[in-house]
């Protein structure tokens, strides 16, 4: 391991022990996570969401653990998807507890009728209930996948049927290409949508902003993605990286970690998920506990720092 990465995680990792020791104290950094209202769906949820990432080849005990902490600390949104892992296996268990008062949120892969109705009563099994709260689609990227699933036969018959059963509450998607994003907010009235809102590609690339506005237009539940992320691994270590749940590299060291956050947490989005690695979600806790806007100076001086990085999207990402 480069010494830049040691010092890295060793941070991140100090970061994450002083909180777990302050939870296991009794003791909170301070009030509960505030909430925010779900588009106009009437829900309200913790700005910060627990990502089924965090849980993915964990012990069991290690998942209901975190999964209760995060309950007792204020967050009520829980996101999971089959593509996971055995991130569903952990969860479910783990969330029963917990479940009737918490807002439970799945994906498909599945772009036709059939194997996304196979997903869900999947994912539900797994994840121990009767319904999900939300139905995504997964990482809608490309202009043919989103023509799939609104066709005939495509995967959206299967969403709007399950919803008729009360086994999904509310549609929405995940999406990576502001393109196919705009264009799937046109010919859908979708209730959420998550997608990327982050300091270096909204400055560095231009990606994210015509999202948010189109869906504040379309007073929709807005979810973000990636606020703790920064820039691409560099290619000798694309595949052999620190960070085994995030194919990202995230923000180094806790305090840009979370500015970046608070960044994201100062635009008109519900709730933002932090990486799947539980020292970064820990301290996305903390940062949501204590949250305040950012000053003028923290603002500029983060913004300087994403200066001719390499945004993680791009302009385009529908091909």
């Amino acid at each position: 391991m480069h010494r830049r990465d040691f010092l890295k995680n060793a941070a991140i990792a100090a970061a994450a022990a002083s909180s777990s020791k302050l939870y296991a104290s009794g003791k909170t950094p301070s009030d509960p996570i505030a909430k925010r209202a779900l588009g106009k769906t009437g829900e309200k949820l913790s700005i910060i969401g627990f990502g089924g990432i965090v849980v993915m080849d964990e012990d069991p005990s290690a998942a209901r653990n975190i999964v209760a902490e995060a309950v007792d600390r204020g967050i009520n949104y829980f996101d999971i998807a089959p593509s996971y892992g055995n991130a569903q296996e952990r969860l479910g268990p783990a969330l029963a507890p917990y479940r009737k008062n918490c807002f439970l949120a799945c994906k498909t892969e599945g772009r036709l009728k059939d194997d996304s109705r196979k997903q869900l009563e999947e994912s539900l099994r797994l994840l121990e209930t009767d319904h999900v709260d939300l139905y995504q689609f997964h990482a809608l990227t490309k202009m043919t996948e989103l023509d799939t699933v609104l066709g005939p036969g495509g995967a959206m018959e299967t969403m709007e049927a399950a919803k008729k059963e009360g086994k999904i509450r509310y549609i929405g998607f995940s999406v990576h290409s502001v393109e196919t994003a705009l264009a799937a907010l046109g010919r859908y009235n979708f209730d959420t949508v998550l997608f990327p809102v982050n300091w270096v590609l909204f400055s560095q690339a231009n990606f994210g902003p015509q999202i948010l506005k189109r869906a504040q237009e379309k007073q929709m539940g807005i979810l973000a993605l990636k606020a703790m992320a920064k820039t691409t691994w560099p290619s000798d270590e694309s595949k052999n990286h620190p960070e085994p749940k995030c194919w990202y590299q995230p923000a180094r060291y806790p305090d840009e970690a979370s500015l970046g956050l608070r960044w994201t947490l100062g635009h008109p989005i519900t709730a933002a998920i932090p990486p799947g690695d539980e020292r970064y979600f820990r301290l996305a806790m903390d940062v949501a506990q204590n949250y305040t806007p950012l000053e003028p100076h923290e603002e500029q001086a983060l913004l300087s720092g994403g200066k001719g990085l390499e945004p993680i999207f791009h302009l385009g990402n529908d091909v």
